[in-house]
């Protein structure tokens, strides 16, 4: 069965095949070949049959609503108030409002276009480099899959059968230190460009913008304190994001107008419908890989040649950053859970600890050419030719891999929160 898996795989790779469409397929014929494909699809089925997978469209509703809403406006409003006076205070602006929307929608591109759209002409006019502005933005943008509510977080703890509110728990610590270090650089950048810098503003006018942000900044401590104080489930927290989203963008800021509603909800629908189709074939190659037993070879392989779990963690990281230049970041999880997963008990490695490790991974795959996410919507929205985003965001990538070194070789960064809390 192993024999023909590799070079199947390989050959639909090459053909062109989507990543879930090259898993579902091989899936599919390597479980026909050897049988019936019914024990395969009951297996899915009964996966899929699960609460915690009605959480996906609700998030992607609340980030679509969220994204078109306003309330990214009355964010940056609020930040550029109240730090805007500060040197790179609009660079700081962008970093402190993607982090806080973060906290709200769970996606790291409708965090990078929210924030990017209304941020980097205002950075322009104010006379930063545009590959400034648009590193900041691909940079903090990532954000959006660190900061809980994260998706990346939902579909790993899916397919890695983790808790997700304590995966959500290990991602607070590294996104706030992410964002520090972000804003950090930031500062002694613009300080050593010598950026204008501008003019305080009236401390009534402070409090007007912080008061009209108020209901947008409510939204994480609604729906976050919901889940942990135990009064909603995950679900029934991603259901109340996404109404809450919807009332803000139609009836406080209003950002969207009744007649756009259908049209962001079909779209909403479409995404997550998209997703839970990868999430399916994902599922799928999982079984593939345990019938085929090739996790057990790896680790075989491993204790043959004494490789340690810092060792491990090692290869995997250069083994995701070379997969981040060339997958999207749904398919390397989609790739890679699958064959590590049965070989983090045997290495004491805690799967929170691996998770929050992995979508460090994933933000640096949204930040790395060919293919990287966000670097492709910088430059959409902004018309900053793509050369000069990858450009601004060399230093910031320096960064966030200092902090994949971090997290990974220092765990209780991830792991003493969702301990301290949940025990």
């Amino acid at each position: 069965m192993l024999a023909l898996i590799s070079p199947l795989f390989l050959i639909l790779l090459f053909l062109g095949f989507p990543i879930f469409l090259t898993m579902g397929i091989t899936s599919g014929i390597v479980f026909a070949r050897d049988g019936s494909l019914v024990p395969l699809a009951q297996k899915v089925i009964d996966e899929l049959n699960s609460t915690t997978l009605l959480a996906v469209p609700y998030f992607v509703i609340a980030a679509a609503f969220m994204e078109r809403g306003g309330v990214a406006k009355a964010l940056i409003d609020a930040a550029t108030a109240w730090i805007g006076w500060v040197s790179g205070g609009l660079g700081l602006v962008s970093v402190l409002t993607c982090a806080i929307f973060s906290a709200m929608c769970g996606s790291s591109v409708a965090t990078a276009i929210a924030m990017g759209t209304i941020m980097i002409p205002a950075m322009l006019r104010e006379g930063y480099a545009p590959r400034f502005a648009g590193g900041i933005l691909a940079c903090a943008g990532t954000l959006g899959i660190l900061i809980p509510p994260s998706l990346a977080f939902v579909v790993y703890g899916v397919l890695a059968d983790a808790s997700i509110p304590r995966l959500f728990l290990g991602g607070v610590i590294p996104g706030l230190i992410a964002a520090a270090l972000m804003g950090v650089y930031v500062y002694y950048f613009a300080r050593k460009e010598g950026y204008r810098v501008r003019s305080d503003v009236p401390m009534q006018d402070k409090i007007a913008a912080l008061v009209r942000a108020i209901p947008a900044l409510m939204i994480p401590v609604v729906v976050l304190g919901g889940l942990y104080g135990g009064l909603v489930t995950l679900t029934e927290t991603a259901a109340l994001s996404a109404v809450v989203a919807i009332a803000l963008a139609l009836y406080v800021y209003r950002g969207v107008k009744l007649g756009d509603f259908f049209h962001i909800l079909v779209y909403s629908i479409r995404s997550a419908a998209a997703i839970m189709i990868i999430i399916t074939m994902a599922l799928a190659f999982g079984h593939l890989i345990t019938e085929t037993g090739l996790a057990q070879k790896v680790l075989e392989l491993m204790q043959t040649y004494q490789i340690t779990d810092w060792q491990f963690l090692l290869i995997v990281n250069l083994l995701l950053i070379v997969l981040g230049m060339f997958l999207e970041v749904f398919s390397i999880l989609l790739i890679v859970v699958p064959i590590v997963l049965p070989l983090l008990e045997p290495l004491k490695i805690d799967p929170i600890h691996f998770g929050v490790m992995l979508v460090i991974n994933m933000e640096l795959a949204l930040m790395s050419p060919p293919v990287g996410l966000n670097l492709f919507v910088i430059s959409n929205i902004s018309r900053i030719p793509l050369a000069e985003v990858l450009k601004g965001t060399i230093t910031f990538f320096i960064i966030m891999l200092a902090m994949l070194l971090l997290v990974t070789y220092v765990p209780i960064i991830s792991t003493w929160l969702p301990t301290r809390l949940m025990g």
